[in-house]
């Protein structure tokens, strides 16, 4: 993001400058779906705006989220398990903070119905892409954040993050497939595994990721699907560990 050049055409509108009544009702909306009350209006329609639809847009309070995001998992993993390592508790907060975590959290809350962004994205399905869901979610957290505070930030990514929390198996979560697999295999010195993408298919905010994972010794291949490459990788590995003889270590 440049922040010193002047604004591109069709991005003049600076969503600080007035706050007009659609603007309030945008808020309202989204003070509703994510429980909490802006004192500053303006900051939840920065957080909604796409720079494809003005020159001040989301991206700022997007960096700003994410550390947010993170600092409020990892408080409210820390105070959970005490008795996880390090590793473990870096392992299971990586199931609450990745792109298809927010993604859910987003499509929970339908935001992409209040998105502001510019034609292009519009008439491509800017609206339910994965990135820009996301994106836009971490800026909301990072609004929360500027509006009100740490503890105003941690209420609403606990509540919204919550349900995700609940249905994550700890025990399964301390330690990814991905990591068993590598790890069942280097106890063993043999080597490790590989992972190849075979197909992409859908457009581009709805794609379908086909890979497969492949160990030499013993000879196992195994393919899998998700809607992000990481998440077919780790179903793969899944599969393999399944197959391997005497299971995982």
């Amino acid at each position: 993001m440049d922040e010193f050049s002047g604004p591109e055409p069709g991005r003049d509108h600076d969503p600080l400058k007035v706050m007009t009544r659609k603007d309030e009702l945008q808020v309202q909306e989204l003070e509703r779906r994510i429980g909490h009350t802006f004192r500053t209006g303006a900051l939840a329609i920065e957080a909604l705006t796409h720079r494809s639809s003005a020159a001040r847009h989301n991206e700022r309070l997007e960096f700003l989220g994410d550390s947010v995001l993170n600092l409020v998992v990892a408080r409210w993993l820390f105070e959970q398990h005490p008795q996880f390592t390090e590793g473990e508790l870096s392992r299971i907060r990586s199931g609450l903070v990745n792109r298809d975590a927010l993604l859910q959290v987003a499509q929970q809350v339908r935001l992409g119905e209040l998105l502001r962004l510019g034609e292009g994205e519009l008439k491509s399905g800017g609206g339910s892409r994965p990135s820009i869901l996301a994106d836009a979610l971490e800026a909301v957290f990072g609004a929360v954040f500027c509006d009100g505070g740490l503890e105003s930030a941690e209420a609403v990514i606990r509540r919204l993050l919550a349900p995700l929390a609940e249905r994550i198996d700890v025990s399964a979560a301390s330690k990814d497939a991905k990591t068993s697999l590598q790890e069942w295999l280097q106890a063993r010195h043999r080597a490790l595994p590989h992972y190849r993408l075979l197909e992409t298919r859908g457009e581009a905010h709805d794609q379908t990721f086909r890979v497969e994972c492949v160990v030499d010794e013993p000879s196992l291949r195994t393919e899998a699907e998700g809607k992000s490459r990481r998440l077919a990788e780790q179903q793969a590995a899944r599969l393999a560990l399944e197959q391997l003889p005497g299971g995982p270590a």
